[in-house]
């Protein structure tokens, strides 16, 4: 049975970090269409219960322990991938992790966690995506044009938040680079994009009353009066993945239920 405009039948995506949180939510979109899905990530357990949960959808997963901080993992991941698959049509590079200087400011930010963020964030997401480019571009080269690239950022790429410049160099920069990326392989018909998820509550908070207590706030703060979840990322994914989004390059997609527009301020009454 068709599924429409979003149809990803013969799409193979990959998606790193992609066994929970925010990573499984794309995935499920991907999947629940009809693509492919590969998940790096380098907890065993997790990508076979990913594996399990986006196989019930009835297409093809595969997971691989990949650490994208290793620029040869990364490097003999597409490798493995493409002698399995035969291609990739959709990178997300999605690994990362937030700052531990939360509460701390640049003064309390040490050299050690500024380049422990950046490997994964920033140069994990790099490696990533320069592979996922190469193999698209020789592609295109050989008469099969196409592909999406994507990152996920945050909305850190448009707010200073205190004690996390690490954090916000990483998404940031990333964001940067997705719209050089966007200028050089658009003659390729390779798109690159940035989704800039807004909160999101995903089980790394955990369970009890403070979780009510964090969703209360930022639905106070939010148009949408209500924290984000991972599904609502699963509409993204597939739109990204598929053909339908062939003419949609270099943009910063944000997906936060309007928070990005309704600042502080906004809610007093006193904005200038």
């Amino acid at each position: 049975m068709s599924r429409g405009l979003f149809d990803l039948t013969g799409k193979i995506a990959l998606i790193t970090g992609g066994n929970s949180g925010i990573g499984l939510g794309f995935a499920r979109g991907i999947a629940r269409q009809g693509g492919t899905v590969e998940i790096w990530g380098r907890n065993g357990d997790k990508n076979a219960a990913a594996q399990s949960e986006l196989a019930s959808f009835g297409g093809v997963v595969t997971t691989r322990l990949v650490d994208v901080t290793d620029e040869a993992a990364v490097a003999a991941g597409y490798a493995a991938l493409l002698a399995e698959h035969g291609r990739v049509d959709f990178v997300l590079a999605n690994s990362g992790r937030s700052s531990r200087n939360t509460g701390g400011d640049i003064t309390t930010m040490t050299s050690q966690e500024w380049h422990d963020l950046l490997a994964t964030n920033l140069h994990g997401a790099f490696y990533t995506l320069r592979e996922g480019a190469r193999h698209m571009k020789a592609r295109a080269e050989a008469g099969d044009p196409g592909g999406s690239l994507v990152f996920c950022g945050s909305l850190a790429i448009f707010h200073g938040v205190a004690g996390i410049e690490n954090y916000a160099a990483s998404k940031g920069g990333m964001d940067a680079v997705i719209r050089t990326m966007a200028a050089e392989l658009g003659q390729y018909g390779i798109r690159c994009n940035t989704v800039a998820p807004g909160f999101i509550m995903t089980e790394i908070m955990g369970q009890g009353p403070h979780v009510a207590q964090i969703e209360g706030f930022f639905a106070s703060k939010t148009p949408v009066p209500r924290s984000g979840k991972p599904a609502d990322f699963e509409g993204i994914a597939a739109y990204l993945c598929s053909d339908a989004s062939s003419f949609h390059t270099g943009d910063t997609i944000v997906i936060d239920g309007g928070s990005l527009i309704n600042p502080p301020y906004a809610l007093t009454g006193m904005g200038g």
